[in-house]
């Protein structure tokens, strides 16, 4: 979270959106169901369930212009991540939907002589009236992998006697028909792609459900586990998340792996999806966690080195990313890295997709020089295979490092030559033009020259207010944001909180975009407590911290800093003893997130005594304030100015408890024995301590 304030200070932290701008320019575009044609749609015998047929399912109805899942880095923009992956496990391009026409429309009652043998997998038949167009595949799944897992595609073809009989929705008491599930579920699927009504989809699907479950007869089904997440996608696309969740969970149970590949791969597709939905909610602990033991489940069937299990490892690499959980994503980055590299041509755009989000992970943690190496590779590979769309937005990470490095003029050459691709090729009026400009004015702020900077944030600001249809609001905030920023390091505070306002209002409580709206509102809380505003600063702080505690943030360091700015604005309210429970609790994480001697672990201590010293703790603030001093002592020396400030503080308390400082010192004689006893150990070892 840019901007935070300690002790009246204005500094700079980072949150969920410290990198947002830089991945800007990567396409949301995203895949959408085909729409059937309008007009008559007959009943077919039944639904295709087989293991193919499940995943394509879950493409569909969870396809990327509504999955959780954010974009990938290493696709074109065409595809979210958990698309991608459920078309590699299948094995690449998906297959066209053979479909039967027959003359019953879809209204008319279903035939008391309709059979189809749908618990098998092998003679499940097709379902549709028209065939429908595989949807694009990222490049990853046209790449050279390994045989994919055998499945069998055959399919045999029924059709459907037009005996009238009772309409599917009068009763229940059919559900043991083995024909309604597969008809039930074909309904549910086609108002799904057309959005005539998703309500009526939702119920199709349930009651499809409980066909599968019966007919089963207790036995595991492929069948029920594919109406399960089509149920599950309807409840996502409605806004139940939560509702979604449980339905994931009982699909998840199905499967059993020891019973061959399709029910391994059914189990990792679920995992998958409660992962997108956890994430939808904000609760990225267990979003990660889900994808984790899908990750164990797909090593475990398809092999530690698989293609697929390379692109699984850069998926839940990203996800740590949004957790700012940047070790554990670099390790699993340079997994998949390793396995493109064994499996594929040198310079392979899946390789290209690793060094990039490489070059994001260590651009984050601080180390350049690598993020440097590995962004120049991933531009050299994409250029080599053709994919020059994407050269732009590597040649915005890479004027980003080169900023990091305060290497300005190639920075600058970096950015212009993106911003001459992107307007070419996306138009001059695209956001992702926007999100080079605002890169351009964060680098002329950062150098001092505020007119070239206010320059090119009005540019960004005038594709932002007059968006191009088509455009995720997500982005538009994203950028509003950023510019933000750079209007509060420019002491515009009132410019920056009329345009945080703005991107809150886009984002209107979205659902997996809690973590980005808590961030959003503390750093108004920030500004508000700069303006003085101290009451607005704290229902700011409050409700950031609220969101942050449901999603499951409340151990990351970020919420630690929030509850001390929070605290901050309770002090100035006069709510002493709350501020005392606020800086108390951001101690403890502090204290476990960065240690006891980081910088803002300090600041919070300092903070503690302050409020302890209010409500008549002295003995806890001088304990609190001897262990600042000895500690900036020890790091900064004891002529530094905080030093001297921390020094007066506990002095002043020392003297109204009446007391002294205690000092841990050492007389003469026992210093000299203890340099006798280490340079005679130095002696023993063979050396002297130079």
């Amino acid at each position: 979270m840019p901007g935070i304030v300690k002790d009246g200070i204005h500094e700079d932290g980072a949150d969920e959106n410290s990198m947002s701008h830089k991945e800007a320019s990567i396409s949301n575009g995203g895949l959408t169901p085909q729409h059937p044609h309008n007009g008559n749609i007959e009943v077919a015998a039944g639904v295709d369930t087989s293991i193919d047929q499940l995943y394509e399912n879950v493409c569909e109805m969870q396809s990327s212009d509504q999955s959780p899942s954010r974009h990938s880095l290493g696709s074109d923009g065409e595809e979210s991540r958990i698309d991608s992956e459920l078309r590699h496990l299948v094995g690449g391009e998906m297959k066209e939907v053979e479909i039967i026409e027959e003359d019953e429309e879809l209204h008319k009652p279903i035939s008391s002589d309709y059979h189809s043998d749908s618990n098998s997998k092998k003679d499940s038949p097709s379902t549709v009236k028209k065939s429908k167009k595989a949807p694009a595949t990222s490049p990853n799944s046209k790449s050279k992998s390994p045989a994919k897992p055998p499945i069998d595609n055959k399919r045999v073809e029924k059709s459907v006697k037009k005996t009238p009989t009772r309409g599917v929705g009068q009763s229940e008491s059919g559900l043991d028909n083995p024909d309604l599930g597969p008809f039930l579920l074909k309904q549910a699927r086609d108002l799904m792609s057309s959005g005539d009504n998703s309500r009526k989809a939702l119920d199709l699907a349930a009651r499809a459900a409980k066909s599968f479950e019966k007919c089963s007869n207790g036995k595991p089904s492929l069948d029920l586990v594919m109406s399960l997440h089509v149920t599950a996608a309807i409840h996502c696309s409605l806004g139940n998340y939560v509702d979604a969740i449980p339905i994931l969970e009982h699909s998840i149970e199905i499967p059993v792996i020891e019973e061959g590949q399709d029910h391994a791969l059914a189990k990792f597709a679920g995992y998958m999806q409660l992962g997108d939905t956890y994430s939808m909610l904000g609760q990225l602990e267990n979003s990660i966690s889900s994808y984790t033991t899908g990750l164990e489940v797909q090593k475990r069937v398809l092999g530690e080195n698989d293609p697929r299990v390379g692109e699984t490892c850069r998926y839940l690499s990203e996800a740590h990313i949004q957790a700012m959980q940047f070790d554990e994503a670099q390790k699993l980055c340079q997994l998949a890295l390793d396995i493109h590299r064994e499996n594929n041509a040198p310079a392979s755009i899946e390789e290209a997709a690793d060094r990039r989000l490489m070059g994001m992970i260590c651009e984050s943690k601080g180390d350049h020089e690598t993020a440097l190496e590995h962004l120049v590779l991933a531009s050299m590979a994409m250029v080599a295979n053709g994919q020059e769309a994407d050269v732009a937005a590597i040649d915005s990470s890479i004027g980003d490092t080169y900023l990091s490095l305060n290497r300005y003029d190639e920075a600058i050459f970096a950015y212009q030559k993106a911003l001459t691709s992107l307007k070419s090729t996306k138009g001059e009026n695209h956001p992702a033009v926007a999100s080079v400009f605002v890169r351009l004015a964060d680098l002329y702020n950062k150098t001092g020259k505020f007119r070239d900077s206010r320059s090119y944030c009005e540019n960004a600001l005038r594709i932002y207010e007059k968006p191009i249809p088509g455009i995720a609001p997500e982005e538009i905030a994203s950028g509003l944001t950023d510019i933000s920023a750079i209007y509060e390091s420019m002491d515009e505070v009132d410019q920056a909180l009329k345009l945080l306002q703005k991107a809150l209002k886009i984002y209107s409580d979205a659902p997996g975009q809690q973590n980005t709206i808590a961030g959003i509102e503390a750093q108004m809380g920030v500004m508000y407590y700069m303006l003085g505003n101290y009451s607005e600063s704290y229902s700011s702080f409050r409700s950031a911290t609220t969101k942050l505690r449901a999603s499951g943030e409340k151990k990351s360091a970020f919420f630690g800093i929030a509850l001390n700015q929070m605290g901050l604005a309770c002090v100035q309210r006069y709510a002493i003893n709350e501020a005392v429970g606020l800086f108390e609790e951001a101690r403890g994480i502090l204290e476990q997130e960065c240690g006891p001697y980081h910088p803002d672990t300090l600041g919070v201590y300092s903070n503690l005594a302050g409020t302890y010293d209010a409500v008549g703790r002295l003995d806890d603030a001088i304990e609190i304030l001897e262990f600042i001093v000895g500690m900036r002592e020890e790091k900064l020396g004891t002529a530094n100015p905080d030093v001297e400030d921390e020094k007066k503080r506990l002095a002043e308390l020392l003297k109204e408890a009446g007391r002294v400082r205690s000092r841990k010192n050492r007389s003469l004689e026992n210093l000299l024995d203890s340099n006798q006893t280490a340079n005679t150990s130095s002696l023993n070892n063979g050396g002297i301590k130079v």
